[in-house]
C-alpha cells in the first residue's frame, strides 16, 4: 500500500487545522478565512478521493463523519503522515 495518498491526505488534514487555528485571519478577514476554509475542506475531500480503495474501516468512519482530529491521530498512528 503506497503512504503517498495517506501522507496527501495527512497535509490536508493539517492545513484545515491550521486555518481554523488562524484566529488573526478570521478576525480581520472572515470571507477570506472562510475561503480557505472551504479550499482545505475540498483538498481533503480529493485526498480521501485518492486513497486505496476499500479505505480502512475507522480512517472511513471518521472521514465520513468529519472527525478530522480523530483522522489525522489514525494516519499519524499508522505511520502515514510523513
Amino acid at each position: 500500500m503506497s503512504a503517498e495518498p495517506f501522507a496527501e491526505l495527512a497535509a490536508a488534514l493539517r492545513e484545515r487545522v491550521a486555518v481554523i487555528a488562524d484566529r488573526e485571519l478570521y478576525a480581520s478577514d472572515p470571507a477570506g478565512h472562510l475561503a480557505k476554509l472551504k479550499a482545505a475542506s475540498a483538498r481533503i475531500d480529493a485526498a480521501s478521493a485518492a486513497l486505496p480503495k476499500p479505505v480502512p474501516g475507522d480512517l472511513a468512519h471518521y472521514l465520513h463523519g468529519s472527525s478530522f482530529q480523530k483522522a489525522l491521530a489514525w494516519l499519524e498512528a499508522r505511520g502515514h503522515a510523513a
